[in-house]
């Protein structure tokens, strides 16, 4: 399953609109050389662009979801590495969606990128990265989606990134260990296909070909457990 391409509308009333210099991120987070080297040669800025909180949108948070911040990022060249994001959120202790920025030939393109934050206290987490395919900037953009919390927002601006299929009732958490369990297979059946193509017994092959169908089958119920019923539902948390 791959990502469609999304923007969303982001409520005026949490606008933010400030620049943040680089710098900022260097202070708060451990960059390392090689990664302030990609900052200066992948980054031209950064705009903390809103700030979706209680007080601006009417959504209560909790400790794990108190706010969901908005970055945009200008891209000097096609892509911003997540190395760079991932030091971004590092510095900030709170869900952050990335807006990616680059010009093309046709214009300028966006895609979402995001990585699931799972904040414990003083703890924080920070996943893998997942994001939409580029798209035109000036693409129609879509409401939030209906959530009775941040924690429920936060799930469902996180849903249309990742590479399943988002389940009734299920928790962000829970959705989160299914990609890695499907990203997991998804590495064990690339072994084994190289295994295939290298194998010279017939035997081995059938038992190779066998494993390689099982894995599949369990990789696509992990993908789309639920692939005949309707999962526009509103996210708790």
């Amino acid at each position: 399953m791959t990502a469609d391409p999304i923007l969303y509308r982001w409520p005026s009333a949490a606008r933010f609109g400030r620049v943040v210099p680089k710098t900022k991120f260097y202070e708060h987070a451990r960059v390392s050389t090689a990664g302030r080297e990609r900052f200066v040669a992948e980054v031209q800025r950064i705009t903390w662009s809103y700030k979706l909180a209680d007080a601006t949108i009417h959504l209560r948070g909790n400790d794990e979801v108190p706010e969901i911040q908005i970055f945009e990022i200008d891209a000097k060249d096609a892509e911003v590495s997540d190395t760079v994001l991932a030091a971004i959120d590092k510095a900030v202790p709170l869900p952050i969606v990335f807006e990616v920025n680059r010009t093309a030939s046709e214009g300028v393109e966006t895609r979402m990128v995001a990585a699931h934050k799972r904040l414990r206290g003083a703890k924080m987490r920070v996943g893998d990265y997942f994001g939409t395919p580029w798209q035109a900037a000036s693409s129609p953009r879509v409401p939030l989606p209906q959530a009775l919390d941040l924690a429920g927002l936060y799930a469902g601006l996180l849903a249309p990134l990742l590479p399943v299929a988002r389940v009734s009732g299920e928790a962000l958490s829970q959705t989160i260990e299914r990609v890695e369990q499907a990203a997991k297979l998804e590495r064990e059946i690339t072994v084994l296909e190289k295994r295939l193509r290298a194998e010279q017994q017939l035997n081995r092959k059938v038992e190779l070909r066998r494993q390689i169908q099982g894995r599949s089958a369990q990789l696509a119920v992990l993908i789309d457990p639920e692939p005949s019923t309707t999962k526009d539902t509103v996210w708790t948390s």
